[in-house]
């Protein structure tokens, strides 16, 4: 016969054990999920993988990309150790929502928070296409052409058509599509400043305005003095008298390509359609790509009795109403020219130039 009891007690001892067996389990795994923890936290706010190639990794997540996917990249490319993790973290966070496309380039051992960050916020790489005032049409292919970036080929476009700006692009645009951003662009300015141009003005189309436009671009640098270069141009045109602009002979004869040398009479002399020592009006096209002040020029320029313009050795232009001011003004220009070459920069003293 069994004591009194012990069944009770040994009831009490397995309760016991399986207690302090379920605290064990429950302790393991909480310290292993502590440690999971810890080592996620570890893998999402510490540093990241090295990046294989350089001091960071360039990569493109394209529009439309869901969260797996972006994930995938990061992974595959070696931004980031986990994508599951980056999966999981983007969708606790609520960051998985507004990942958005684009050119990244992280730097190596970015943490992946910071990815996420950079990713959730848009800090894509931001790149640009600059066609500087006064270019060629054929200088603008040569541009894109060198946009390594860029993709496809862009057809020839007419000379004048461009409008010269910084553009913002992606990495993979097409040359094409980018082309035809910046002649819609010149388009749009053109039609904004026709519909508001000077009343009396001789031209007949607003491509003539660009060819008016594309000279004074060429023949000065200096901002101010555009509007007053175009007045001239105007009065002369009214008047019956020939353009005789320099960069219309050069244009006829290389295209646009400087000559290496400083004009000659046999040159001015020229036969060719852009020649306006030879031709009266305006030359068949632009010789340029004009930028938005030399447009703004050629249609409201300021009202003036000025018909000529010589360069004044300053970088600048000296202008005139009769032809026997604009003569003293060229000798003027002409005496400075033969010092300039009488007398080099770097030339002693003792022989005369000091």
């Amino acid at each position: 016969m069994k004591p009194k009891g012990s069944g009770g007690r040994r009831t009490g001892v397995r309760t016991r054990r399986r207690i302090m067996t379920l605290i064990g389990a429950t302790a393991t795994l909480a310290a292993a999920g502590l440690l999971a923890a810890a080592l996620a936290l570890l893998l999402f706010f510490g540093p990241g993988p090295a990046a294989r190639h350089g001091a960071s990794t360039d990569l493109v997540l394209r529009p439309g990309a869901r969260l797996p996917e972006i994930a995938q990249t990061l992974k595959q490319a070696g931004v980031i150790r986990s994508q599951t993790l980056f999966a999981i973290a983007a969708k606790l966070t609520g960051a998985g929502r507004r990942l958005q496309a684009g050119e990244y380039d992280f730097a190596s051992r970015i943490p992946m928070a910071e990815v996420m960050d950079a990713v959730r916020e848009g800090r894509v790489v931001r790149r640009f296409v600059t066609v500087p005032e006064g270019v060629t049409s054929q200088m603008v292919l040569e541009i894109l052409s060198r946009a390594d970036f860029l993709t496809g080929v862009a057809p020839a476009p007419p000379e004048g058509s461009v409008l010269p700006e910084t553009y913002e692009v992606e990495r993979g645009d097409d040359r094409a599509a980018v082309l035809q951003r910046m002649m819609d662009a010149r388009d749009a300015l053109l039609a904004e400043l026709w519909a508001h141009r000077r009343p009396d003005l001789p031209y007949r189309s607003p491509e003539e305005a660009v060819t008016l436009a594309s000279i004074v671009e060429k023949e000065t640098a200096k901002p101010d003095e555009r509007p007053r270069i175009a007045a001239v141009f105007i009065n002369r045109l009214k008047a019956g008298m020939r353009l005789q602009s320099d960069p219309t002979v050069i244009y006829g004869l290389t295209g646009g390509k400087p000559l290496g040398h400083d004009i000659r009479a046999s040159e001015l002399a020229s036969e060719t359609p852009y020649n306006t020592y030879q031709t009266a009006g305006l030359p068949p096209t632009p010789i340029a790509n004009p930028g938005r002040a030399s447009l703004a020029a050629a249609l409201d320029p300021p009202r003036t009795d000025e018909l000529y313009f010589v360069a004044d050795g300053t970088g600048g232009h000296a202008f005139s109403t009769t032809i026997e001011a604009h003569q003293r003004n060229v000798a003027r220009w002409r005496s400075i020219e033969a010092a300039a070459h009488a007398c080099p920069p770097a030339a002693p003293a003792a022989k005369g130039c000091g």
